[in-house]
């Protein structure tokens, strides 16, 4: 487990197109709340004010949904060219003494603080260890990824995220289950299925 004096920023990607949810989906709602702000709860409730977010299309709409008064807010005027883009503006708005960045998408509405605290408790500290998140036969995001990948994060471009670091040998790689992690939402029908879904289970 990391020792108390390390430094770790939330960052919440919420930059993207929407292209295929016809609107923009960082706006839309579950439980009342937009899924920007959900996801910003959630980084606020584990890393306090050290929470970084990062948005780009439609930026007015997004910056409306968030209604957050703390942390950090980037915008990436290159949001078009991909998740890749977004990531390198994060880590290079990160303080220089930062010790990992904990890096969230806003648009998968099921991940939790407790989950976003459960990696936090895997690290174990160490500058080249990433604690991925494990569903569905994969590791992705939410992702801890410490500060001996920060020059390579700033290098990403385009549509190319952090995966590629899994494999690295420079790095290890540890994992938190979370089947959850797995739900993102795309398309309409996508929340409409998950809004069935918390309607069946408050039943």
């Amino acid at each position: 487990m990391p020792q108390p004096q390390q430094t770790v920023f939330a960052v919440v990607l919420a930059a993207g197109t929407s292209s295929r949810f016809g609107e923009t989906k960082q706006a839309a709602e579950i439980d009342g709340a937009p899924l920007v702000r959900r996801a910003l709860q959630a980084a606020t409730r584990v890393c306090g004010d050290r929470v970084i977010a990062v948005i780009g299309h439609d930026a007015a709409t997004v910056l409306r949904s968030m209604q957050a008064n703390s942390g950090f807010l980037v915008v990436n005027e290159d949001f078009e060219s991909g998740l890749g883009s977004s990531i390198a503006l994060a880590a290079r708005a990160c303080p220089p003494q930062s010790d990992a960045l904990l890096l969230m998408l806003a648009d998968q509405p099921l991940v939790t603080a407790d989950h976003l605290d459960a990696l936090l408790r895997r690290w174990s500290g160490a500058a080249n260890e990433i604690v991925a998140t494990a569903y569905a036969d994969t590791e992705g995001p939410p992702v801890l990824l410490p500060s001996a990948t920060f020059d390579d994060l700033r290098r990403l471009t385009g549509d190319t995220g952090a995966r590629a670091l899994f494999r690295d040998a420079r790095f290890s790689l540890k994992t938190v289950r979370f089947e959850d992690a797995a739900v993102d939402i795309d398309t309409p029908s996508d929340l409409r299925r998950i809004l069935r879904r918390r309607i069946t289970r408050s039943e």
